[in-house]
């Protein structure tokens, strides 16, 4: 039996408890690059508004661990138990029964011992000859067929000597209780036998008896019994006196009466038995004068025995006058916020002294621009005088007034305590940095761009740092050399619509500038010095490549009577043999082109193209893409990460993020703005910046919410592009139409718990307003801390 209880209690549990599952920040290190990234290209209706993404509520903490699995189930193990019954007796038998002939001889034994009386050592004993003794125990056969001796109870009314004294009910002693936790009783009584634990009653009872508290119950448990520990109510009339600092015993006077041991009557006894001298009974002198004074001022009229009726009367009055003292009652109190006491006035001046220092006078002007002023736009009440001595001062004429003014601001204004901290404001403020120390970063202009007719109204410098390419309302595009300012490169798009928008390819590979006029957007391969016959053909390869591949029918196939979303052509003779080789003509006016990193696909923005307004098109297969059915929103802008494969759309009011190898939409962002002009990705990809037309410069962190982390108003009129420094300085700026450009410090830290550093350095002015339009456009430069903006003024500038 006990080798399989055992074997039973040492059995492991089968089953284990939940496991537990850890949620990890995603990194911020870039995705490697792939060839798919893209989804291989195919985003024509992919992104559009589904009844799935019109449910898409963003929150601000983006949740990360949502498909991790969680373990709901858990047993626990138990343990058999047997009955144990048919033990249980031999095991809490404290009687063990001996043999048969051992019992025989303990009873003989037993009776000699009581027949027999031992009187002297070592003599026979003898028979007892007084059975009459009385005995205080009585034998009584037990549960094993045994002899035990049972004693009558004590009463201690009369075998002691304390009558209030109570017997020990229990005979453990010094043992403690916790020793019978694993008994069903808690000890002996006198004659042997168990004590019952006490029955201990459920939660139910507990909470009756809390809330029925017994009298005399003090909370504690009898150590000897188990039992609840009562008190009468001497005993605690003894516990309270003892607590108080008082006798235990109430009978006994602490302070009784003193005995008086010297008698309380007081004795005045003479020092000396002298007679009174005479001096004594004769009237002062010195009093006889005073009388004397007063009977003489008596009589002159000086002094008035009696009051006149007049001066009766008016004190008569004025005893019937009732006052109201407002402060009559008013008591010291501590200072809290229901009790505000009535303020003092200030301590005078050096102004207000009969004899002020010169500083202090005022001069004539003063004195006759203080008389004609009206009495409330006065600083002050009075003009400082200067008397020769003090009895030459007059009696204040507005002292009255004055008082009564006083008491009737202290009557009707309310006195409202507010708690103020003596904190300095400058305090609070963040500690920035220096501009100094966060050079460099462009201060003057060093070249001006001239020869646009009209606004200037796209910037864009090429990968390798040394061309600058614009494009303005004469609907030419010119390339120029960046440090020298010499137009080497110029092209006529279209007589009747402006360029809205020039962008080089950003691969290093090829030298293509991508333009848009109007509803066209041409492909060019411009004229430049540094770009030598080989990089030249490689551009032309680079364009020419999608021609081949729609020749061989790979192109997309359309159904029958749909126009397709665009046109891919060539542009004709004339403007080939300048350099212009594609012309690709949408549906609507293009204002926005942004490349992808790799330089193959570049999305367009026209707003007024309703669900046609963002275009994918994909530069080696000729192919243009609407990848949305349907836009919540005028479609201000879009661009692509620049490190993972995501691609962003500004409405009017917020940024919409889409996974394009999901396929789904992932944030969305909500900068506040009521107007959004442009944004921009920083080039670590967890940090974009937006400018919009109500004056506003909102940073965003990604990775922390969808609102702003900062919002910043330096301009006076509405931002019109924002642009982050790719070459890897901490650097960006917007372009407003007040004819400025504000540049900034951002410096986002490598450690995720530490905020991004963003501090404004520098404003730079130059353009000039024409028609309430200042800068258009900005670019920075791909390595140096140089940009350059283009304007309404007709003229490109370079900021270094």
């Amino acid at each position: 039996m006990q080798t399989d209880r055992s074997s039973k209690l040492s059995t492991p549990n089968a089953t284990m408890g939940p496991k537990l599952t850890d949620k990890k920040r995603k990194s911020r290190e870039p995705e490697p690059e792939s060839d798919d990234e893209l989804g291989n290209g195919l985003f024509d209706g992919v992104l559009s508004q589904s009844e799935d993404e019109e449910d898409y509520i963003p929150s601000d903490d983006e949740k990360e661990g949502e498909d991790e699995d969680e373990d709901d189930s858990g047993t626990e193990g138990t343990e058999g138990s047997e009955d144990e019954g048919e033990d249980e007796d031999d095991i809490l038998s404290e009687d063990i029964p001996s043999d048969l002939d051992a019992e025989e001889e303990m009873d003989k034994l037993v009776k000699q011992g009581e027949e027999l009386e031992i009187t002297e050592p070592g003599v026979d004993p003898k028979p007892r000859e007084d059975d009459s003794m009385e005995k205080n125990f009585r034998i009584e056969k037990d549960a094993n067929g045994g002899e035990r001796y049972v004693y009558d109870e004590i009463d201690a009314a009369y075998d002691s000597d304390d009558t209030d004294a109570q017997g020990p009910v229990n005979t453990i002693g010094d043992i403690p209780l916790s020793f019978y936790d694993s008994y069903p009783h808690i000890g002996y009584d006198i004659n042997g036998k168990k004590i019952m634990r006490p029955a201990t009653g459920d939660a139910l009872q507990s909470l009756l008896d809390s809330i029925e508290v017994p009298k005399g119950w003090t909370g504690l448990t009898d150590v000897n019994t188990g039992n609840p520990l009562n008190i009468t109510q001497e005993e605690l009339e003894i516990v309270r006196r003892v607590q108080m600092g008082l006798l235990p015993d109430d009978l006994q006077d602490p302070y009784p009466d003193t005995v008086e041991y010297f008698t309380s009557i007081e004795e005045k006894m003479p020092l000396s038995s002298a007679p009174e001298p005479k001096r004594r009974f004769v009237p002062s002198k010195n009093e006889a004068k005073q009388i004397m004074k007063l009977v003489r001022a008596i009589r002159e009229g000086r002094i008035l025995p009696y009051k006149p009726p007049e001066e009766r009367e008016r004190e008569e009055q004025e005893e019937d006058e009732v006052h109201f003292d407002l402060w009559q009652n008013e008591e010291p109190q501590a200072p809290n916020p229901m009790h505000i006491p009535a303020p003092k006035l200030p301590p005078p001046g050096y102004d207000l002294s009969y004899n002020p220092p010169e500083e202090y006078l005022p001069a004539n002007k003063e004195r006759e621009a203080w008389e004609n002023a009206d009495p409330e736009d006065r600083e002050k009440e009075y003009l400082p005088q200067k008397y020769i001595a003090l009895r030459k001062v007059p009696a204040w004429g507005t002292l009255v007034k004055e008082r009564f003014e006083r008491c009737m601001d202290l009557y009707l204004a309310p006195r409202v305590r507010k708690n103020r901290l003596n904190i300095d404001p400058n305090s609070l403020l963040p500690k920035l940095p220096s501009p100094a120390e966060l050079k460099p970063f462009p201060t003057v202009v060093q070249t001006i761009f001239r020869g646009h007719e009209g606004r200037v109204r796209s910037v864009a410098i090429d990968p390798t740092g040394v061309a600058l390419a614009t494009g303005g309302d004469d609907g030419t595009v010119r390339v120029w050399e960046l440090l020298t300012g010499r137009q080497v490169w110029s092209i006529k798009l279209s007589s009747d619509e402006p360029v809205n928008t020039v962008r080089w390819r950003p691969a290093k590979d090829a030298f293509i500038l991508a333009a848009a006029a109007g509803e066209d957007i041409f492909l060019m391969v411009p004229t430049h010095a540094s770009v030598t016959p080989v990089l030249d053909q490689a551009s032309r390869d680079v364009l020419a490549a999608g021609f081949g591949y729609a020749t061989n029918g790979q192109g997309q196939t359309l159904p029958a009577g749909k126009e397709p979303p665009a046109k891919w052509a060539r542009p004709g003779t004339k403007l080939e043999d300048e350099g212009v080789l594609i012309r690709i003509t949408v549906r609507s006016t293009v204002k926005v082109i942004n490349w992808h990193r790799k330089g193959d696909h570049f999305a367009t923005v026209s707003p007024a193209g309703q669900r046609s307004s963002v275009a994918i098109h994909t530069l080696s297969k000729h192919l243009t893409q609407i990848p949305f059915r349907k836009l919540s929103g005028l479609a201000q802008t879009a661009a692509f990460h620049p490190l993972r494969p995501l691609f962003f759309v500004a409405t009017q009011r917020t940024i919409r993020c889409y996974d394009l190898q999901k396929l789904e939409l992932v944030k969305i962002v909500q900068p506040g703005a009521k107007w959004i002009s442009s944004f921009d990705m920083h080039p670590g990809g967890d940090n974009l910046i937006v400018g919009s037309y109500d004056k506003r410069l909102l940073w965003h962190d990604l990775d922390l919410s969808n609102r702003p982390y900062k919002t910043m108003r330096f301009h006076s009129e509405a931002i019109r592009q924002v642009r982050y420094h790719k070459g890897g300085l901490p650097l960006f700026a917007d372009a407003s139409d007040d004819g400025s450009l504000q540049i900034f410090h951002g410096k986002v830290p490598n450690d995720q718990l530490e905020n991004p550093t963003i501090v404004p350095v520098k404003m730079l002015k130059g353009h000039k307003v024409v028609n309430k339009l200042g800068v258009l456009d900005i670019d920075w430069h791909p390595r140096e801390p140089w940009c350059v903006s283009g304007g309404a003024d007709g003229t490109a500038r370079l900021w270094m």
